[in-house]
């Protein structure tokens, strides 16, 4: 019979884990009895998203931490193991975009003005340390408890890893540098039973792009909204709800043989070519 019961008991952490997608994944996982540590660097919000956790019955808990912050993670990693003794999954789900490092330009024109040659480097800095060193640091400290008895890692990815996206150069390339991390670090961990994969989300209504995808006074598209639903052939967005078969299936040991997987979650975008 075909189930996720082996999640059950097992340790998850999920940094970025109080954002909408995070919480959903949480959700889930919590549902079929694992227990579920969210970090984050806001204690108010962290400790209101465990709380939330907790009232469906299930086991979670609130770790303070930023995912930049080496000593903070290992701190956390500390906490969970003095709490639960073993860590078996780490998801990370933090991450996100720096007005800074965003073209209000999808093409250059006639002036430099909001063009790649206006780029903030401290923007587009910021935007490679939340997504790339914010993977990189926690799989380092996380994946160190998994060594002896084996693991699981899931990254996010996204769609722009694939197809570099217009006005976003820092993101889309942050995260290309995941997708090629999550392939890499799948060859080296793959001996110590560690298994590395990730998800590529297609477009998802977020807190971050709400007010970009939709006129917040209507509701209605704006027209980059428009332009993504007409390049989605399911021609939607996703419902947060629709990430948590495939996290929970790359996490549990229906896929003990699936590692360096990139798997998209995005209605067809990725397979429409527009024509």
């Amino acid at each position: 019979m075909i189930s996720f019961a082996d999640l059950k008991g097992k340790v998850v952490i999920i940094t970025g884990g109080n954002g909408i997608l995070g919480t959903a994944i949480a959700e889930s996982l919590l549902d079929l009895g694992a227990r579920v540590a969210l970090l984050g660097r806001n204690a108010e919000k962290i400790e209101a998203s465990v709380a939330a956790l907790r009232s469906r019955g299930g086991t979670a808990l609130a770790l303070v931490a930023d995912v930049l912050d080496e000593a903070a993670l290992y701190a956390a990693r500390e906490c969970v193991l003095k709490e639960w003794g073993q860590i078996d999954a780490l998801i990370n789900a933090a991450g996100g975009n720096d007005a800074r490092a965003t073209t209000q330009q999808e093409k250059m024109g006639a002036g430099k003005e909001g063009s790649f040659f206006t780029l903030d480097p401290a923007g587009f800095r910021q935007v490679f340390d939340v997504n790339f060193q914010g993977t990189l640091l926690p799989s380092q400290v996380f994946a160190d408890a998994m060594l002896e008895n084996g693991g699981s890692i899931l990254n996010i990815s996204s769609m722009a890893a694939y197809k570099p996206m217009t006005k976003v150069p820092a993101y889309a390339a942050a995260k290309a540098g995941i997708s090629n991390l999550t392939q890499w670090m799948s060859v080296h961990l793959a001996e110590r039973a560690i298994r590395v994969n990730a998800i590529a989300p297609g477009f998802f209504l977020t807190e971050q792009n709400r007010s970009l995808l939709t006129n917040p006074e209507t509701g209605e598209l704006t027209a980059r909204g428009h332009k993504i639903i007409a390049h989605t052939p399911l021609a939607r967005f996703g419902e947060a709800e629709e990430l948590q078969g495939a996290v929970c299936y790359l996490l549990s040991d229906l896929a003990r043989f699936v590692t360096g997987v990139i798997l998209p979650i995005d209605g067809g975008f990725q397979a429409y070519s527009g024509v």
